[in-house]
C-alpha cells in the first residue's frame, strides 16, 4: 500500500445541498467509506474524512479516539507492514531525548 492515496474531488450541488463527487478508486480501494462519514476540519484548507464505522462494525463504548491521532497512528500501521526493516530498537540517547521533550507533560 502506497504510504498516502490521493484520491481527487470537487464540490457540487446534490438536490438543494452541496456534496463533494469523489473519484470511484476511493470507493473500490476502502469500502469503509462507502457508508456514514465524518468530515473534520483541521484548519484552514485542510480537512480529515473519516468512515464513521470501522471495517469491522461498530467501536467499542469510549473508544471514540481523535481523528487526527487514528490517521496518524494508521498511516504508521501501513508504514511498519510495508517496511518493517525501518523499525529499530529505541537506544539511549533517543530515549533521553523523548524523555526531555515530554518533561512536565502530565498523563
Amino acid at each position: 500500500m502506497a504510504i498516502a492515496e490521493k484520491f481527487s474531488g470537487k464540490a457540487t450541488k446534490v438536490g438543494n445541498s452541496k456534496g463533494y463527487r469523489i473519484d470511484s478508486g476511493l470507493f473500490k480501494a476502502h469500502p469503509e467509506f462507502e457508508g456514514d462519514v465524518q468530515l473534520t476540519i483541521l484548519g484552514e484548507g485542510q480537512a480529515l474524512l473519516s468512515a464513521a464505522k470501522p471495517a469491522g462494525g461498530k467501536r467499542a463504548t469510549g473508544e471514540e479516539g481523535d481523528p487526527v491521532l487514528m490517521g496518524f497512528l494508521g498511516f504508521l500501521e501501513r508504514q511498519m507492514a510495508a517496511h518493517p526493516e525501518d523499525i529499530v530498537e529505541a537506544d539511549e540517547a533517543q530515549l533521553k531525548r523523548i524523555a526531555k521533550l515530554v518533561k512536565g507533560v502530565k498523563p
